[in-house]
């Protein structure tokens, strides 16, 4: 899709607004850390917010997270782990960094869309997958909504943690904070 050097153009644009944020990050420095000429940005790109947009269509800067990622057996508990770990994959620290250095006002209209499609697409996951479980009988709640968006901010603010403190927050890894954050949350909800 991108030729080596506009690749490598966009590698080291989105390591930059990793660093330092959009706004910060300026065409010099992405000339310098890519090891091309300033104009070749110009000529291949356009401008810093074409790059930022051309990256957010590769899976290395997007988690490109799908409903077909997620398949449940009934299980909340074994499901439940199971969407955890397929989140936790795609949505890596790396990938938090990323998006809170897309947030910057002048930039924030066109990324929005893109930063909102992996919360947006996980939510409605669970939505559809708590609507089967209380038609099953398995939930003592009827309030689908909250759930599903309780349980995406217990991975979410997992994966922020780490991003911004690594484990100086807690030494947790993900396969722990899984299961044992699921498990509460199973015999929080479950029948």
């Amino acid at each position: 899709m991108f030729d080596e050097t506009q690749n490598k153009i966009i590698n080291a644009t989105m390591s930059l607004v990793m660093d330092k944020g959009y706004t910060l990050t300026t065409t010099k420095d992405i000339a310098k850390q890519a090891k091309v000429n300033e104009c070749t940005i110009f000529r291949k790109f356009g401008s810093k917010k074409e790059i930022i947009a051309s990256a957010m269509t590769l899976p290395e800067w997007n988690p490109c997270l799908s409903k077909e990622d997620f398949q449940s057996t009934g299980n909340l508990f074994e499901d439940l782990c199971s969407f955890s770990e397929v989140y936790m994959q795609k949505v890596t620290p790396k990938m938090v960094k990323i998006s809170i250095g897309l947030r910057s006002p002048d930039l924030y209209e066109v990324t929005k869309g893109g930063i909102m499609e992996v919360p947006d697409t996980f939510k409605k996951v669970l939505v559809e997958y708590f609507t089967k479980m209380r038609e099953l009988g398995k939930l003592q709640t009827d309030d689908i909504e909250s759930l599903a968006v309780a349980f995406l901010s217990m991975n979410f603010g997992f994966v922020f943690f780490k991003a911004s403190f690594g484990d100086g927050l807690t030494s947790l890894q993900p396969k722990e904070y899984v299961e044992n954050s699921v498990r509460a949350f199973v015999n929080g909800i479950g029948k």
